[in-house]
Order: C-alpha cells, then structure tokens, then sequence
C-alpha cells in the first residue's frame, strides 16, 4: 500500500487561502478502474481510494505513515513569489 503526501494547493478560482496549511496523506489506486457492465460508470473495489486523511504538519503524515507501515511519498510546495507591481507599471 502506496500514498501520497502533499499540501493542498490554493484555489486558482478564488483569492482565499483556505486549508492550504494542512497536509494531506492520499492512498495510490491498487486496481484499475473499470466500467460497469449495467451503467457503463468507471470504479472498482479498492475502497482505500476514498480516504483522505489530514494533518497539520509534513511530520505528522510521515510519522502516521510510518507508523502503520505505508510507503508514503512527500511532495514539497514550492515556494510562493508575489510579483509585486503597481498599477501605473501597466501604462509604461
């Protein structure tokens, strides 16, 4: 059983930063997902998959993961750069 570590990235659609501190540990898929045979919709058995679990800190996912023996990937955030600039800067 394979996951995922990462920070939630904020969302382009909105200028709040909301959850972005937290840290999220996501389960990799252990089967493909196939189409049913009645309604055509993509799944399949691996339940792990919808559970998502939420941390305060890189540690403290590494630690969980450590701890119930999940190989856990961390993926790091870079950092965020602000290009500061007028709105006169616009016109020159």
């Amino acid at each position: 059983m394979s996951a995922r570590i990462y920070q939630r990235p904020k969302n382009a659609m909105q200028s709040g930063r909301a959850r972005t501190q937290e840290w999220v540990l996501e389960f990799a898929p252990a089967e493909a997902r196939r189409p049913d045979p009645l309604m055509g919709w993509a799944g399949s058995g691996d339940t792990q998959v919808q559970v998502v679990l939420t941390f305060g800190s890189a540690d403290e996912a590494k630690a969980y993961a450590d701890k119930y023996g999940i190989a856990a990937h961390v993926s790091t955030v870079p950092p965020r750069r602000l290009k500061l600039q007028s709105y006169a800067d616009n016109f020159r």
